[in-house]
């Protein structure tokens, strides 16, 4: 999707090797689409359940199973551990760079699934599942951080967007591995759709051995000359070239402008216009979990094979192909559109579709084949608004509205709340959906609850999701600065050059930025007027 768009005609240097660098690094992505698909798929495979069984009958079989609390445990866990994962994101990121730390994500994420590839029993398989999900917390937050600090402003929407569309894909795998090794009698049937995931972190950090560092990285460090190497490595520019130089000025004297009102602590994430646009990350992020999705993703065969539905595996596999095939028009959109109409697109049509498969699933029961029928037709609607939408969407947002001082301490937060929301859904529904006692057996009913979570979702785009398609990092500063209404900034146009800010000395600790620009106006046109009078007396 990102080669569609055309590179704008004004903007020196290469566009391929940021593209190229951003959508590699993507791949990460699949590491945890992958690990959230697999397990939906091994918790109903007749191996498993006969080796990891500690007695319970299901009703439904009449074979070993496990109970609610079990599922809870074992889903649940990867969540729990990408949480710890996000928020350890953030020292490690501004520590060893956002580079090396995707290379040590991989290994603690290698680790995790070592230990649920040897398990022959649950409390072994659970302790990998929380380490293999620390290593894709920590990668979650690392990957769009990194791409959107790498990504030229024309076309970041697409690349970071690309992340999700790994994330999709990593799905897709999952349930056509979980579908291939699922009926075999020994413990390939579980331990091959684990393993598979060396591959995909070998791949990984074999890519991030030959990848740059963030230039912003290095300005945050104050190694301007390494930050310049890096820049035209990404750029494909001499590093003396007017327009790289031009833009790593600018990155420079956004940063000190942001340092000259203090340094960042993680109160100050908390405070003032950072704990404005941290809010709108942490919100977004968890709304996106309380859309449903990964309901579908962790518990989907369970609920499609209660559900009266024969073969529930193809249809896991079915609504795999719908989320990779509908990610590519979000690509395409997110920098067409913008993000506040994406995402009020994608809300709404969620919306929609979530109360047609309560109503349908309720009204109709089990029994009813047109009801089987429309209820996979109107998840996989369901699934479409997403993937083009808040799936791709949620991560661009968060990844381009934090200023580089508190930008991984913030991002790590966000996605931190991506995983609570996540370990509490993964956790909560089997005693949502399941028969039996103590459980609400909501089954369809459920989609209610999704269905108002979307609603709402509606609200927060127009009220709090500023456009930010077309500006630069340091541009989206100022867009938070002087635009204090969410649906004012589509008309918002950047007229601060931080470098001219930069020059004043101002004390960004005593006035607004909108005064120190007008300082800046004025400084200009006094020079230019004594420039004039000396031309006219030289003349």
């Amino acid at each position: 999707m990102p080669l569609l768009i055309k590179k704008p005609d004004n903007v020196a240097g290469a566009a391929w090797p940021a593209i190229a660098v951003g959508m590699f690094v993507a791949f990460g992505g699949i590491l945890f689409g992958y690990d959230t698909g697999t397990i939906g798929g091994i918790l109903t495979m007749p191996y498993w359940l006969q080796t990891f069984s500690t007695g319970t009958i299901d009703p439904d079989t009449g074979g070993p199973g496990i109970t609610s609390s079990q599922q809870s445990q074992i889903v649940s866990l990867l969540s729990a551990g990408t949480f710890f994962g996000a928020l350890s994101a953030s020292p490690m990121g501004d520590y060893i760079g956002r580079r090396l730390g995707l290379i040590v994500s991989s290994f603690v994420f290698v680790f995790g699934v070592i230990l649920q590839t040897a398990s022959t029993s649950i409390p072994l398989f659970v302790a990998g599942r929380f380490f293999a999900g620390f290593g894709v917390g920590l990668v979650s937050a690392l990957i769009p951080l990194y791409q959107s600090e790498v990504s030229p402003k024309w076309i970041r929407g697409p690349i970071v967007g690309s992340y999700q569309l790994a994330i999709t894909i990593g799905l897709l795998l999952a349930s056509i591995v979980d579908n291939s090794t699922g009926k075999r009698n020994d413990t390939g049937s579980y331990r091959i759709p684990v393993a598979v995931q060396f591959a995909w972190a070998i791949i990984l950090v074999t890519g991030l051995l030959f990848l740059p560092e963030s230039p912003r990285m290095f300005v945050k460090r104050g190694q301007p000359e390494k930050a310049a190497k890096s820049l035209s490595r990404l750029r494909r520019l001499p590093v003396d070239h007017p327009a790289l130089i031009e833009e790593l000025a600018e990155i420079t004297a956004n940063h000190e402008y942001e340092l000259s009102l203090g340094k960042a602590t993680y109160i100050d994430c908390f405070q003032g216009n950072l704990g404005k646009r941290l809010a709108t990350g942490c919100l977004l992020q968890a709304l996106q979990q309380l859309t449903g999705v990964n309901f579908i993703f962790y518990y989907g065969t369970q609920f499609f094979k209660r559900s009266g539905i024969s073969n529930a595996f193809i249809t896991s596999v079915i609504t795999a192909c719908v989320n990779v095939g509908s990610t590519f028009p979000g690509l395409y959109m997110v920098e067409k559109w913008g993000r506040r109409p994406l995402l009020l697109f994608g809300a709404i049509g969620m919306a929609v579709c979530q109360f047609i498969v309560a109503g349908v699933g309720t009204g109709y029961g089990t029994e009813d084949l047109p009801a089987q029928r429309a209820l996979i037709a109107f998840v996989c609607i369901y699934i479409f608004f997403f993937a083009c939408s808040w799936g791709p969407c949620a991560w661009v947002v968060t990844g381009e509205i934090f200023p580089l001082k508190t930008r991984a301490k913030s991002l790590s937060m966000t996605t931190a709340s991506n995983w609570l929301l996540n370990w509490a859904i993964a956790y909560a529904t089997p005693y949502m959906v399941d028969p039996g006692p103590g459980n609400a057996n909501l089954g369809p009913k459920v989609f209610f609850v999704w269905g108002g979570c979307c609603f709402i979702c509606i609200f927060f785009v127009w009220a709090l999701i500023y456009e930010t398609k077309g500006l630069s990092l340091e541009q989206v500063d100022e867009l938070y600065a002087k635009c204090g209404k969410a649906w004012q900034s589509k008309s918002f146009r950047p007229t601060v050059s931080f470098q001219e800010v930069q020059d004043l000395h101002a004390n960004a600790r005593q006035q607004s930025l909108a005064d120190i620009e007008n300082n800046a106006i004025r400084k200009k046109s006094v020079a230019h007027d004594e420039t004039h009078a000396i031309d006219e007396k030289a003349y």
